[in-house]
């Protein structure tokens, strides 16, 4: 899994999440709205909740790639 972090560029990272995490951009990017069904007990029907992984990925990516540069950045590698 790290070297599957490490081997992912951050301008693609960056490009993907933008795109792909905030698609559509009008009315409402998707991952927002799932946000919303989430929070208020509405996220029930499989279709959401793929779309809602889908769309939520590029952003758990991103995450993930920032925890490990500083965790390699800490330990000197």
């Amino acid at each position: 899994m790290m070297r599957f972090l490490d081997s992912l560029s951050w301008p693609v990272l960056a490009f993907v999440t933008i795109f792909l995490g905030l698609a559509p951009f009008v009315p409402e990017p998707h991952v927002w709205e799932k946000l919303k069904m989430l929070a208020a007990g509405e996220l029930t029907q499989a279709i959401d909740i793929f779309d809602f992984l889908m769309h939520g990925a590029p952003f758990v990516l991103l995450g993930l790639k920032g925890v490990r540069e500083i965790t390699k950045v800490q330990s000197g590698e």
